[in-house]
């Protein structure tokens, strides 16, 4: 079996990536960390609770002992990197606590790495071994009108949450050039899908919508997003864990370029149609003043993952937006328990007062 140590497991992308792990391969253990914070919910894995390719161990990236103990009991072959703060808006309010998760736990992950897998004395890594970092195209900065970005492009962060994954990967590639640490830094577009946490565009607007509660939109919604569906996204990141080149990029990008403004007027026209109910219709929209730092437009060529890997986005966005939609409304009693308490506190406080 290659066991594979998945960090943020019971969160958005990284439950979806052990539930396709475990539904595409029969020889994974999947040793799940999570910490449990708002975003990482166990019901996100609750169809795996007697799967015993998969462990789960609530905790912190940030526990040195515990990460310690994990690499010497379970032994990974494989780290993926998912556990990160990850909502801009949250960033700009409250910046540190980005940095404490997505940078130094990152860095506790690495040193942590590097003690179970690296012979000082002979400096050599033990065969088979690889650490997977997870980031985003929001490192890059925006883009103007034409263009792609591509993994030469020059990292330019605009927000605390994106500048903390930039400096994330940046001690990533820090230990692949000092130690030779065999890492891979994947760099996806936005993702959509079940289990995504209802304070991200897609699903806050369906709840929203469903419920004829106010639809908030940035601005003039005209921000471009390369939207890719969840599984697409986890399908590369298994290509890049088996067979990713040590100390590559891997941007991971749908094609998929929509603007906000059209993401939220195509899931009032489904849901509308779907629950044949005309007042879920575009007078819930509601422009709200725009977030400081809010990128225009984001777009990612990936070409080197289908050259070297063979990847493409299998799941075009009319199709992979109709399974969205399809998935909540069938989840609603998912949606109704991870949107109680804090998270209510939270919208209120980021939407509230702009939307009267």
């Amino acid at each position: 079996m290659t066991t594979y140590l998945v960090t943020g497991g019971a969160g958005f992308i990284g439950s979806n990536f052990v539930h396709y792990m475990l539904r595409h391969h029969t020889d994974v253990r999947i040793i799940d960390l999570d910490a449990l914070t708002y975003a990482g919910n166990l019901e996100n894995l609750k169809d795996l609770e007697d799967d015993d390719r998969h462990v789960f161990v609530r905790g912190d990236i940030c526990d040195r002992a515990l990460i310690g103990d994990l690499l010497r009991g379970w032994d990974p072959d494989v780290i993926v990197n998912f556990a990160a703060e990850s909502h801009v808006d949250r960033s700009i309010t409250g910046p540190e606590i980005f940095v404490v998760t997505n940078v130094m736990g990152t860095v506790n992950l690495l040193q942590r790495a590097k003690d179970a897998w690296y012979d000082a004395g002979q400096k050599t890594w033990r065969k088979g071994k690889k650490y997977i970092q997870v980031s985003t195209d929001e490192v890059y900065g925006a883009l103007g009108a034409e263009g792609y970005f591509t993994e030469e492009t020059p990292l330019d962060p605009h927000s605390p949450y994106s500048s903390s994954k930039a400096s994330a990967d940046h001690f990533v590639k820090a230990f692949h050039d000092t130690y030779g640490m065999p890492v891979c830094i994947t760099r996806c577009s936005n993702n959509y899908g079940p289990y995504q946490f209802p304070e991200k565009l897609i699903p806050l607007i369906i709840r929203n919508a469903s419920e004829h509660m106010p639809l908030p939109v940035y601005g003039d919604g005209m921000q471009i997003r390369d939207w890719l569906y969840v599984e697409d996204h986890c399908r590369a990141i298994d290509l890049v864990a088996s067979g990713g080149r040590p100390g590559e990029v891997y941007n991971v990008g749908g094609h998929n370029e929509r603007s906000n403004l059209f993401i939220v007027k195509e899931i009032i026209s489904r849901l509308s149609a779907r629950l044949d109910d005309p007042a879920i219709c575009e007078s819930l929209i509601r422009h709200v003043e725009d977030r400081p730092g809010h990128d225009r437009r984001y777009g990612i060529d990936p070409e080197k993952i289908r050259k070297e890997l063979g990847w493409i986005p299998e799941t075009n966005f009319g199709t992979g937006i109709a399974k969205t939609v399809d998935w909540y409304l069938a989840h609603r009693d998912w949606t109704d328990h991870v949107t109680s308490g804090e998270y209510l506190r939270y919208y209120e406080e980021m939407y509230g007062e702009r939307m009267r």
